[in-house]
């Protein structure tokens, strides 16, 4: 599906006068660089970029990759991108949920108690799902789910999975940081309890062949209703990866979809999964998912309070790619640990592409503060594309940035504020 990447031959002295001073650069495990004076192959970026941003992301190949006689202490500088809508177009995770209630793969919690699920879940979600699911199988039995008489069990999954409500709307979730965690995105590898991710890697790469085979614009049978059936990945990011990797940059996923999906739709782009950081479960001595989550910085493994979410990725970045430990994971570190591109799609992805100390590329899908701060782009680091697939039409109103575009840890909206605490005004949407 990628386009083929050209390359040009450039002596690696040549070319100084046309890069930019170079930024400090995010140290990771180094590589070898091209020896003085020898001859250096630079990827060339294929086409189908919106504006002037494949000449950007060029530029930041040219100014960082391994052919650069400038790049810092010849160390590989880091690249992350998140997941879901901005490498592939729509979510894998959901993809994988769809698959698990076609397929029965969902076990019945302990005592048929859903509360241990997830300790953000209400009473009223957790009695809704009783309702709806302990009659059909015994406390840690799959459920039926893609049957006829599972399929009111299957829509309550669906429901409090999708739109944190139960169908009869009452909250689902409840008293959580809304700056380290989303209980919805954590429920999915919560309900993969009982699993191991051997088992939980083979369902996803059904899920995928499935996703992938299906025509774009599929919906799928879900229950009793219908859900979006296909996923594909974006040449143009297929193909900035690839680039990226072939000049010496060190690339990482950060995705708010659990491990070993994201593991196995990482394969597609030549990222391993010693390069992938999803939410990711403890596990039984005997290597069985429970239902409770790894911890990051200072939050311990169990307490279920920071997936790779907003703040919760800058700190899973620090931590994994890094080696930061503790509580510093938390914070902004110093440029020289920190990635030089980061690239994302939505809200969640906000801190750790505010991080990035070259370039951020954001994929619009209409999503407030991240549109608000790529918009406002004070530092000149931000660049935006419309979907390459499907991409959404222009928002008609402005984004609400001087009033109600941020979300504070308790929920509340405010304002989106730069660095230096100014709050940024009103942004009209132009790139769609």
């Amino acid at each position: 599906m990628t386009r083929s990447t050209t390359a040009r031959r450039l002596p690696a002295a040549a070319g100084a006068a046309a890069l930019a001073a170079a930024a400090l650069v995010a140290t990771a495990p180094a590589a070898q660089a091209a020896r003085p004076g020898a001859p250096c192959t630079t990827p060339e970026l294929a086409t189908g970029w919106y504006g002037d941003n494949q000449a950007r992301l060029q530029q930041l190949i040219d100014q960082y990759g391994a052919c650069s006689p400038y790049r810092p202490a010849r160390t590989r500088p880091v690249a992350v991108f998140d997941w879901d809508n901005t490498v592939v177009k729509n979510d894998v995770g959901d993809a994988t949920l769809y698959w698990l209630l076609r397929n029965g793969k969902i076990r019945q919690p302990a005592a048929g108690d859903w509360s241990t699920t997830s300790r953000h879940l209400t009473p009223d979600a957790a009695r809704a799902l009783a309702d709806a699911c302990g009659a059909l199988a015994a406390p840690g039995a799959p459920l039926p789910t893609g049957t006829p008489e599972g399929a009111g069990c299957a829509d309550e999954l669906a429901a409090v999975y999708g739109t944190s409500a139960t169908r009869a709307g009452a909250a689902a979730f409840a008293g959580w940081d809304h700056r380290t965690t989303e209980p919805a995105y954590a429920w999915l590898p919560q309900l993969m309890q009982g699993w191991t991710a051997r088992e939980v890697r083979a369902f996803a790469a059904a899920a995928r062949a499935e996703n992938l085979a299906a025509p774009v614009g599929t919906r799928q049978q879900v229950g009793s209703g219908t859900a979006t059936g296909w996923v594909r990945y974006y040449d143009q990011q297929q193909d900035l990866i690839r680039s990226l990797q072939q000049a010496g940059f060190d690339v990482w996923i950060s995705s708010a979809s659990p491990q070993p999906v994201v593991e196995v739709w990482a394969k597609g782009v030549g990222i391993g999964p010693d390069h992938v950081i999803g939410i990711r479960n403890t596990t039984t001595r005997g290597g069985r998912f429970t239902s409770h989550l790894q911890g990051c910085g200072s939050v311990e493994d169990g307490a279920d309070t920071m997936i790779t979410y907003i703040d919760g990725k800058r700190c899973w970045i620090n931590q994994e790619v890094f080696g930061v430990r503790g509580a510093a994971a938390e914070k902004v570190q110093p440029p020289a640990r920190r990635q030089v591109f980061a690239a994302g799609d939505s809200d969640t992805d906000i801190s750790f592409l505010r991080d990035a100390t070259a370039l951020r590329l954001v994929v619009n899908r209409n999503k407030n503060e991240l549109m608000c701060r790529a918009y406002d782009n004070s530092d000149g680091k931000w660049i935006v594309n419309p979907m390459f697939i499907e991409p959404k039409k222009r928002k008609t109103t402005p984004y609400p940035c001087a009033s109600t575009g941020y979300t504070d840890h308790d929920g509340t909206p405010g304002p989106v504020r730069r660095g230096d605490t100014s709050v940024i005004p009103d942004q009209t949407d132009t790139v769609f």
